[in-house]
């Protein structure tokens, strides 16, 4: 399954019943001018293979989740979220900035607002289903 992504692309895995995580999967969609990403939710095939590949207790890890599979490595937390922002178009790519922040810095706002995000902007009963248009930057 993970072979599924190709082409230098890199694959986000976000929580898919998670309004800001939707939010957030449409804001870089939109940006994504170079076609960089793929996505899935975490509840996916893919999502749980990979998941199970790098040993992550989601139970500790609540988290966005970026792919590598040309280096077969994950990121995750703020780092992800930073890399993802690195490969958008200006302005957002200057949120990469922040990179230069101890991790554990910010992760402790990162965990803060992923702690808060049902409380704050809600839940969907379902994963999000993406229209036609968008489909094929998903993975099942």
């Amino acid at each position: 399954m993970i072979t599924q992504i190709t082409n230098n692309k890199q694959l986000i895995l976000f929580d898919g019943v998670c309004n800001l995580c939707n939010s957030s999967v449409l804001y870089v969609i939109k940006r994504d001018s170079k076609n960089n990403f793929l996505f899935a939710p975490l509840e996916s095939k893919i999502g749980t293979e990979i998941i199970k590949k790098f040993n992550i207790d989601t139970e500790k890890t609540d988290s966005i989740l970026l792919y590598n599979p040309v280096k077969d490595k994950l990121t995750y937390k703020s780092t992800a979220a930073l890399l993802i922002a690195s490969r958008l178009g200006f302005p957002t790519n200057l949120l990469s900035i922040f990179l230069i922040v101890p991790a554990f810095i910010r992760n402790w706002v990162y965990n803060y607002i992923a702690k808060n995000r049902y409380k704050w902007y809600g839940k969907k009963d379902s994963c999000m289903i993406p229209t036609p248009e968008l489909k094929s930057k998903f993975i099942d």
